[in-house]
């Protein structure tokens, strides 16, 4: 008998373009539904994570001053018990700084 249950895993990141490459891999190597995936403020403030990287360090200075690093960005996704386990791996390999199943 197959186990239908699900769980919502969550996890942080100070970047976002990490956040964005974790989603990518939910849904193109696991298959998770994108409306099942959410992306947002882990503190309520706007934010673009809690350090620049890319294009955001791109000025003389290390820093663009235009965006806003108020915190970290939360993924969170609703999957299939049995796939806790690659998805918490996966978050892991984006660069998550925390990891929660619930």
């Amino acid at each position: 008998m197959a186990d239908d249950s699900t769980t919502t895993i969550r996890a942080t990141f100070e970047i976002r373009a990490a956040a964005d490459l974790a989603v990518e891999h939910l849904v193109q190597q696991h298959g998770i539904s994108r409306p099942d995936v959410i992306i947002q403020s882990a503190s309520g403030e706007k934010t673009a994570g809690s350090r620049p990287s890319g294009g955001d360090a791109s000025r003389e200075d290390g820093a663009r001053h235009d965006g806003a690093f108020e915190g970290e960005i939360e993924v969170s996704a609703d999957i299939a018990a049995d796939q806790a386990a690659a998805v918490l791996r996966s978050f892991g390999d984006a660069g998550a700084i925390r990891v929660s199943g619930k």
